[in-house]
């Protein structure tokens, strides 16, 4: 399966393109009389992201009520932190979309008393066997993606759900869909904004790298792979890519 490149001037415009390829997919697979099923990631481009996807008039054009949510990694840390992704997706969408919440997967969280193992065994049992319709990623400067980072053993981790106790981005302990996990997804969208993450993005993009040393080389799409980038990210990649 190919990898597309949807290069973007900056930041601004890349969150706007993909805020619109969100709504016009989801609706879409809604048209196609299906419930999407969404995996959100964390982060600032992430954010933007929502609240482009919140403010815009086309939104109004989704059943928001019939939408599944996912997350693909979380930092375990108590559920009212602001260090949660499952929080940042609330503040910049969850709260401004109408919703079904028994539709909002969330991870667990530290408070829940259960040790990181357990906890990535409870949210194993609650993912679908059906795949996800799309799944976003973003990429760390040093090619993590998701809770996977280079040299990490969890990068090889088997099932469906791993715990991280040692992650060189705090917080350390953390939940993350394994890598054949994320490869579950009909269509993988990373979504990459800044100078500092394009050697990362480079590295994956040109296939000569390991997932040891460069985790997002490894998610595909069973349908489709797409890179959104914006200029500062897209500086390593080559323009046939």
């Amino acid at each position: 399966m190919s990898v597309e490149v949807v290069r973007n001037d900056d930041a601004d415009a890349l969150a706007t393109t993909v805020a619109e390829a969100l709504i016009e997919r989801l609706t879409r697979i809604q048209a196609d009389g299906r419930r999407p099923a969404l995996v959100l990631t964390g982060g600032g481009i992430a954010a933007e992201v929502h609240r482009r996807v919140a403010r815009s008039v086309t939104s109004l054009d989704v059943d928001w009520g019939d939408v599944e949510f996912w997350f693909g990694d979380e930092r375990y840390v108590d559920a009212w932190s602001e260090d949660r992704n499952a929080r940042q997706a609330r503040d910049s969408l969850l709260d401004h979309v109408a919703v079904d919440r028994s539709l909002v997967h969330e991870m667990p969280s530290a408070d829940s008393g259960l040790p990181v193992d357990d906890a990535a065994a409870d949210y194993a049992l609650a993912l679908p066997e059906a795949p996800y319709d799309v799944l976003m990623l973003g990429v760390g400067p040093d090619g993590h993606c998701a809770s996977l980072f280079p040299g990490l053993p969890q990068v090889h981790a088997t099932g469906r759900v791993t715990g991280v106790t040692d992650s060189p981005k705090p917080p350390p302990v953390r939940l993350s869909l394994t890598m054949e996990e994320l490869n579950r997804a009909r269509e993988v969208w990373f979504v990459v904004a800044g100078e500092e993450k394009a050697a990362a993005v480079g590295r994956a993009l040109s296939g000569d790298t390991t997932l040891d040393e460069t985790p997002c080389s490894g998610p595909r799409g069973t349908d489709r792979t797409v890179w959104f980038l914006d200029e500062a990210a897209a500086t390593r990649v080559q323009r046939t890519a």
